[in-house]
């Protein structure tokens, strides 16, 4: 068995998702188990490189992590030939840039999403990114959690019949700064810095609803600014000028209907901090990050409705658990793997910029239609 070694330059970092799932739990993760086997029986070994803004950071993690390469150089890590990927996992305003630089550079490049708040220049970087001819990819990481794949599941064997509708809950309350500290960065509440739950989310909706539950066709987004000022990382208070909850309808290929409230507003009563709910004319199933549960209709009980009585059934208890008959992983680590086989072996691949461009479609779509107060078509995009 032979070593191969893949260098990877990796931006955004020290924030809490790049630093978090990408560099602890997938890339160090990966590097800790000695690489990843590839088809012919070699072992793929990764090797990183940190790179950001403030040196004192980036020093610090690598000392912690025992990670050999970081640097503040960006245009020094793209010149390097031995590393073919680059990974930006910084803000939403500086990515598009960040990419289009390496593609320039000869890299396949590897992101979170959104890939940018503007979709034309979104659109304009898939075009380069396939007329590169390089690898590229975007972060779709819930279709990698182990809720969703039981989704999945069940619609391939049939479980549900015909999809009827999707009802999703995502959030919690974050919050404001003044008596607790806030679980996100303020920058998510303010629409100059990229901020709002909209752009955020609806680019995560996209992809889940096209490869779960059916292609979106339209759009109805009422989106709202719940909490007016909040205290931001030095302890000032700042106006929020951008979206803190929306509330999307989506009208999805095949007649299924969607309806999905995303909120950093909202305290959380339900079996996970987002839930989606099928239901089908066979059977239906609600599953949240980890967990499933299903309902058949020949298992349906059948309630009255009878406001003059306190309900007698406990509706929880109707519902049977989908095994964890395969181990998972995590799931940013699960998809950093397929990435890093797509561009050791040409392993099969879905998620290219091109998939990211359809989050920032539909997530723009969705604030035109809180704008303009009406239901959007969603077009198909040109590449």
């Amino acid at each position: 068995m032979a070593e191969q070694r893949i260098g990877i330059i990796m931006h955004g970092v020290t924030g809490r998702m790049g630093y978090n799932q990408h560099l602890v739990r997938s890339i160090l993760a990966i590097r800790d188990q000695g690489g990843i086997a590839l088809k012919n029986g070699d072992q793929l070994v990764v090797d990183p490189i940190i790179v950001g803004r403030d040196r004192d950071k980036i020093e610090a993690l690598a000392k912690k992590h025992n990670i050999a390469r970081w640097g503040t150089d960006l245009d020094a890590a793209l010149a390097n030939p031995d590393d073919t990927i680059f990974f930006d996992a910084g803000t939403t305003l500086m990515r598009a840039g960040l990419l289009e630089r390496a593609l320039a550079a000869g890299k396949n490049v590897y992101c979170e999403k959104p890939t940018s708040d503007d979709l034309d220049v979104a659109v304009n970087l898939a075009k380069t990114a396939r007329a590169s001819g390089l690898k590229h990819g975007v972060v779709q990481d819930k279709l990698f959690l182990p809720g969703l794949m039981k989704l999945k599941m069940l619609r391939d064997s049939g479980f549900f019949g015909k999809i009827l509708s999707v009802r999703g809950e995502f959030g919690y309350w974050v919050f404001e700064g003044d008596w607790q500290k806030a679980q996100r960065p303020s920058w998510n509440y303010r629409k100059n810095d990229g901020g709002g739950i909209i752009l955020d989310m609806l680019c995560h909706w996209r992809y889940v609803m096209d490869n779960l539950f059916g292609e979106v066709k339209a759009v109805s987004c009422l989106g709202a600014t719940h909490i007016p000022q909040r205290l931001d990382e030095k302890g000032n208070v700042f106006d929020c000028d951008t979206d803190d909850a929306a509330y999307a309808t989506f009208e999805l290929e095949g007649g299924v209907i969607a309806q999905i409230n995303s909120s950093w507003t909202t305290r959380v009563r339900r079996d996970d901090l987002v839930t989606f709910h099928v239901d089908g004319t066979h059977g239906s199933a609600v599953a949240g990050l980890h967990k499933c549960w299903t309902q058949h209709r020949v298992n349906t009980p059948k309630p009255v409705w009878n406001p003059d009585q306190p309900q007698t059934m406990n509706f929880f208890n109707d519902w049977e658990e989908v095994p964890d008959n395969w181990p998972a992983d995590n799931g940013f680590k699960a998809q950093w793997e397929m990435f890093l086989r797509h561009v050791a072996e040409d392993a099969p691949w879905e998620y290219g910029l091109e998939a990211g461009a359809k989050g920032v479609q539909l997530a723009e779509l969705g604030l035109k239609s809180w704008a303009e107060r009406r239901w959007l078509d969603v077009p198909k995009l040109e590449f």
